[in-house]
């Protein structure tokens, strides 16, 4: 575990993924697979968000299931959890406290605005409860929490990153620089994998099944899947997102997963069809998931030992966030109490 000396140093960064489902092969060329080359100049957190998968109703033994697979699914993919901290959210408190303070400097007009509250009330219409509402001041503490300089988003999560600076300044003006106000960061950009059904649409794991490719699908799911992926009637393999988004999309993966120019590919490609094509995506889609998967197995058979890390970040990761939290109570007024 790096020391506190070395962590004040280095700018932070914080990315939470809700335990909802396996990740994707969208998350990992898009995001995950550029993380752990962050680990030697960022004072990484990387966090399990279960407490947010709570506005939707779950079963609570898959739920920890998918908390333990997806800190399992982090560390397969390249990180070091002795360098970045990977933790589950609902084992430090502080999140959901912090959360109830700024709730009190967040205005309702602000998250009537947001439109995932929109868009998820529309999915769950049986289900809109207070949560879904004020879910975007608990990711604004998730943030705050940790002095968090720069936040990994996506263009469809600008709105959440911007409330949160909205919600950090109207604190900062009333009881001086108590939070640091965080920047989006943009990496190294990876390919953007969309939809094998709906290639015009992002791969998400929230979609359907045979829309995306698991990180954990096995083998023989992949062919299918990538057999299936949507095309056109022309047989013409070229890059052209706008006319052929279903050919398009597998060159992109093929190019992200292999570091091939597309027009490499395209030419090795030609006269050999869609089944070419969607051949190649297959082989180029199992020969890097193939690695990750035995990783994550090995991580998995022994939960005990990842629950210890587990524990042991989440340690860590309160005594960070307990700095922040013990100025803001002291800077609104909570009664003070001795600590044993």
């Amino acid at each position: 575990m790096q020391n506190q000396s070395s962590e004040a140093r280095k700018p932070v960064i914080f990315s939470g993924i809700q335990p909802s489902g396996t990740l994707t092969l969208g998350n990992y060329i898009g995001a995950l697979r550029n993380f752990k080359l962050l680990e030697d100049d960022y004072s990484c957190v990387y966090c399990v968000v279960d407490l947010h998968a709570l506005t939707v109703r779950q079963d609570a033994a898959q739920l920890r299931a998918r908390c333990l697979s997806l800190a399992a699914t982090y560390m397969a993919v390249g990180l070091n959890p002795d360098k970045s901290l990977i933790y589950c959210q609902s084992h430090v408190s502080a999140h959901a406290e912090l959360a109830w303070i700024l709730n009190c400097y967040t205005y309702m007009g602000e998250l009537s605005r947001m439109t995932q509250f929109k868009d998820k009330s529309a999915k769950h219409a049986d289900n809109i409860n207070s949560g879904l509402f004020t879910y975007p001041v608990l990711m604004a503490a998730d943030i705050l929490l940790y002095q968090t300089n720069l936040v990994p988003i996506g263009a469809d999560q600008k709105q959440h990153l911007e409330i949160t600076r909205d919600i950090g300044q109207r604190f900062n003006s009333i009881y001086g620089d108590v939070f640091t106000i965080p920047e989006a960061y943009i990496g190294k950009v990876g390919s953007r994998v969309m939809s094998l059904q709906e290639p015009t649409r992002k791969m998400s794991k929230s979609d359907p099944e045979e829309t995306y490719i698991s990180l954990l699908d096995k083998p023989e799911d992949i062919r299918r899947k990538v057999r299936r992926a949507v095309t056109d009637s022309d047989g013409d393999i070229r890059f052209d997102f706008d006319n052929k988004p279903g050919v398009s999309n597998l060159l992109s993966i093929i190019a992200a997963l292999t570091g091939e120019p597309v027009e490499r590919i395209v030419n090795e490609l030609d006269g050999k069809g869609y089944g070419g094509l969607k051949a190649r995506a297959t082989d180029c889609v199992i020969a890097t998931l193939e690695p990750i998967q035995a990783e994550y197995n090995r991580i998995m058979a022994d939960k005990a030992a990842l629950q210890a890390i587990l524990d042991r970040n989440a340690l860590e990761a309160s005594r960070r966030a307990a700095r922040t939290l013990d100025k803001v109570k002291r800077k609104v007024g909570c009664a003070p109490h001795g600590k044993a």
